[in-house]
């Protein structure tokens, strides 16, 4: 599930040198992206669907009814911070990573960094591109959680917006670490599903945090993903802000994940 670019659409020059009348701008490096990504329908199709089709499947086997082991919450309403979460560990853990290597594996990072749009600026565009559709995904399932189950939406929103910045921010550092630690493809492949299943496994995917042991549920509030889950239960159940601890742990992650990932990525 990676997306790729061809050395013509990305280099802006010739081989003798760069031509100003040539050079490409960041928003037409921006589209062209988003172009070749677009083009692997599979890759959007697997982002956008399975998290809404397991929320359907979870909201009609699980029904209304109130769960006293999950403090008085539907099973749904525990489902949906999780998938939402879900959304942007899968583009950032399992398409991310195999997109970059493909594009160092093939040498479009090594030739470009012979032109005027840097190898760098290639990266922050693949950022922004999985990072745009991790957000449709999300507020699709929120909004489906919403008209479907009658799931709270997210107050206070701003509280929300926060969560979403650091958690996807912390996942995307964690992305760019797998491509940056991965000799080829299939190696990030691998790494990406290793990190992957235990990230959403804490996360509350295959069983609700609030059923989780007092050991694993610590366990799970030190990670990015149990922590980023937790907060959005805060403010789609509880009506308030994330504890301060949440946000730090989230944060924590992207900070030592992101200094690693600068440290260790090869361009070639």
């Amino acid at each position: 599930m990676s997306t790729t670019a061809t050395p013509d659409a990305l280099s802006p020059t010739t081989a003798r040198g760069p031509s100003p009348g040539r050079r490409r701008r960041p928003s037409q490096l921006l589209r062209t992206q988003a172009r070749l990504f677009l083009r692997e329908p599979v890759t959007l199709l697997w982002t956008l669907a399975v998290p809404l089709i397991i929320l359907v499947a979870i909201g009609a086997a699980a029904g209304g009814k109130h769960e006293q082991d999950l403090g008085g919450l539907r099973v749904i309403d525990t489902y949906v911070p999780t998938l939402a979460v879900f959304s942007l560990a899968m583009l950032a853990v399992n398409v991310l990573p195999p997109t970059l290597a493909t594009d160092r594996e093939r040498g479009i990072l090594r030739r470009l960094a012979t032109t005027p749009v840097r190898p760098s600026r290639l990266l922050a565009v693949q950022l922004v591109i999985h990072a745009a559709v991790a957000v449709v995904s999300l507020l699709a399932v929120v909004a489906v959680g919403r008209l479907a189950f009658d799931v709270a939406l997210p107050d206070p929103f701003p509280a929300f917006l926060v969560i979403l910045v650091l958690t996807g921010a912390s996942l995307l550092a964690i992305g760019v670490l797998i491509a940056a630690i991965a000799p080829t493809v299939r190696a990030a492949n691998g790494l990406g599903a290793l990190a992957f299943f235990p990230l959403m496994f804490f996360g509350g995917l295959w069983i609700p945090r609030e059923t989780m042991s007092d050991t694993l549920r610590h366990v799970s509030d030190a990670t990015p993903v149990g922590a980023a889950v937790g907060a959005l239960q805060d403010v789609t159940t509880g009506g308030t802000w994330p504890s301060v601890g949440a946000l730090g742990v989230i944060a924590a992650w992207g900070i030592v994940v992101g200094v690693l990932a600068t440290r260790h990525f090869r361009w070639q």
